[in-house]
């Protein structure tokens, strides 16, 4: 194998699994020790600066990071840690990420953060943004564009900014003066007029005003219907999920029959059923057609509603809405079975049981959502795809409209916060770039850092003791007042004290081992003091074979990167480090009678609009987007 190019700024980025997972690249072992520090303001702005809405995605984030999170594989491989308990056998958790993001807003100073937030230039560059919609990407735009001189415009037909944080997310799982505040935070920072009840029915119309740049971060606005028999007939008690739940949001329903099918198994599913449980519905039941792993809710979802008491009946695909003079009744649905083929995908077939029935008073649709766009004339230039969707730039946002951009939900339909602030961070870079003159498939890489940890021969700057204990559980609120009030937020948090103890779990995975070649005299003192066995001084091979003959077999290249270095000057052998099983303990470095290795924090600055990101600054390497 070639020596490993640890200048290249992506090697340790995916070394930093939970940092590489997250779309907006939130620097997690870096907020997670600011938290153990006690620095919630700062281990806040850390967040802020990434993912935009600290206190909201503390709470409502889908956690692409948690799966990625090397704790998990330690943990599986670690017998002491798998050692039964009186609960039973204790199942390898990553550290809860998500959660810790919630403890920085809920200990945050009063006031803390907000004088640290960027202000807009009291003069403007004199370019006017438009961003349709006021949910997760737009505003992201508007934060990133307005401290650079942009006048931005946001519109948005809803009353409050937020989107579908505002809409669809329930208040018991996310707070309305949460939304209030992080929504704010970005419409002070100046340069945004915020134009809340304006819906914009024409783009056309919209593109004649001068503005120099539009961004389009409206949502999937629609939930799909179900067209069976008793549809029309039983109207009255059938709604769309979405629909709903922007219903329950904004008050205009507080009341549900008492007995509620809801037919869907995503996280929409999810919230519809346990906000139906709050207003009135005793006989509760979700209905999904696919087995309940194969359901598209995040894990903790189905969990939680399972733990309200909420039964998930899987494998019933829907037939009939049953109706007696107009009225629903219930409905009645087809038994089936997953079968597979030989290149394992799925098939749903009948199993021959007889029909099932379910009584019910109304029945919630939440089979999914679609992008709506009425209000985006076709005779306007815009290529769209085979779907009804704009052709759209994965990496710039762009459409083949050079100042239109989209974002979020309405660029490649339904996905969740975090994607759509990630997509709102590169509109932004091209909207600058655009009007600017650049070419905006030009993205310069990432600014990157190694500063390294070293107070002393047994001492770093970071805490590099490993935590045993395993993941802490957050406390909910009792039941008997969550499921009576819609708006009582169900999830306490951590408090201080357990916060501290989840940030001990975080192995540091961004301060790196960086090994120096010409310093290594092939002791294998570092080889010996591995308590994972990652290090292995081995003869050079192709990556099959090297895997094969590492102390501890990496067989899953699909994982983790080897650190293969150049061939040693002593033995002409190399050094291959295995970077998926690696604790980052630092004992390597503690060792090494040379200092061959060293613990080297790992520091990438992620691309945001401003000059940085233009050719003509001083900059790293321009690469091509695809």
């Amino acid at each position: 194998m070639k020596p490993t190019d640890i200048s290249h700024p992506d090697y340790f980025h995916k070394v930093v699994d939970c940092q590489w997972a997250c779309p907006a690249h939130t620097p997690v072992p870096e907020y997670i020790r600011l938290i153990a520090a006690g620095r919630y303001d700062d281990a806040y702005m850390v967040n802020w600066k990434s993912n935009v809405f600290p206190g909201i995605l503390g709470r409502t984030c889908d956690r692409p990071c948690e799966p990625a999170c090397r704790r998990g594989r330690v943990e599986e491989g670690n017998v002491e840690m798998r050692k039964p308990t009186e609960h039973g056998e204790p199942k390898p958790e990553p550290v809860a990420i998500c959660r810790l993001k919630r403890v920085a807003a809920d200990n945050k100073s009063a006031g803390g953060v907000k004088p640290r937030m960027p202000k807009a230039p009291a003069k403007t560059n004199g370019k006017k943004i438009a961003c349709i919609g006021a949910g997760p990407a737009s505003l992201t735009v508007a934060r990133d564009l307005a401290p650079l001189g942009y006048h931005v415009t946001v519109f948005e037909a809803d009353p409050k900014p937020g989107g579908f944080m505002r809409t669809q997310v329930p208040r018991f799982r996310l707070p309305e003066e949460v939304i209030d505040e992080e929504c704010n935070y970005i419409l002070d920072i100046g340069n945004i007029d915020y134009k809340g009840g304006h819906r914009i029915d024409s783009l056309k119309q919209l593109m004649g005003q001068g503005y120099d740049a539009i961004f389009v971060g409206t949502g999937a606005p629609r939930g799909r219907d179900l067209d069976i028999p008793g549809r029309k007939e039983a109207a009255a008690n059938i709604h769309i999920g979405i629909d709903w739940l922007n219903s329950v949001s904004f008050e205009h329903i507080n009341k549900i029959g008492k007995r509620v099918i809801i037919l869907g198994g995503g996280n929409t599913a999810m919230d519809c059923c346990r906000s139906s449980k709050r207003l009135g519905g005793e006989d509760v039941k979700v209905i999904v057609r696919s087995g309940y792993e194969e359901m598209k809710a995040s894990p903790w979802e189905k969990e939680d509603a399972v733990e309200e008491g909420i039964p998930i009946l899987n494998y019933l695909v829907p037939k009939e809405f049953k109706h007696e003079s107009g009225k629903l009744v219930g409905m009645t649905f087809e038994k089936v079975k997953a079968v597979y083929d030989a290149k394992g995908r799925r098939d749903l077939v009948p199993t021959g049981e007889p029909d099932h029935f379910y009584p019910a008073d109304d029945v919630l649709v939440a089979i999914g959502q679609e992008n709506a766009f009425p209000w985006i004339e076709r005779d306007i230039g815009f290529e769209w795809d085979k779907w009804g969707m704009p052709k759209v730039d994965t990496v710039t946002m762009q459409s083949n409209l050079p100042n239109v951009f989209f974002g979020g939900d309405a660029a490649f339909g339904p996905k969740n916060i975090i994607w759509a602030v990630a997509h709102g961070h590169d509109a932004a870079v091209s909207i600058d770039k655009f009007l600017n003159g650049e070419n905006v498939k030009e993205r310069p890489d990432p600014l990157v850092n190694l500063v390294s940890q070293k107070m002393g021969i047994h001492e770093w700057s970071y805490d590099n003791d490993i935590s045993e204990q395993l993941r802490n559980r957050v406390s909910w609120k009792d039941k008997k007042i969550t499921l009576k009030d819609i708006k009582v937020e169900v999830e306490l948090g951590f408090d201080q004290k357990s916060g501290f103890a989840e940030a001990q779990r975080c192995l540091n995975c961004d301060v790196q081992t960086v090994f120096a070649d010409k310093l290594c005299i092939e002791c294998d003192a570092c080889v010996d003091i591995c308590p994972m066995d990652c290090i292995t001084f081995t003869p050079n091979a192709d990556e099959k074979e090297l895997r094969e003959n590492l102390s501890a077999p990496s067989l899953n290249p699909k994982t983790q990167d080897l650190y293969i270095s150049p061939e040693l000057k002593m033995t002409g052998r190399i050094m291959a480090k295995d970077e998926d099983v690696c604790l980052h303990c630092g004992l390597c470095a503690e060792r090494c009678p040379t200092g061959a290795w060293d613990m080297q924090k790992y520091l990438i600055e992620m691309t945001h609009a401003g000059p940085a990101c233009r050719t003509k600054s001083p900059s790293a390497p321009q690469r091509k987007a695809a």
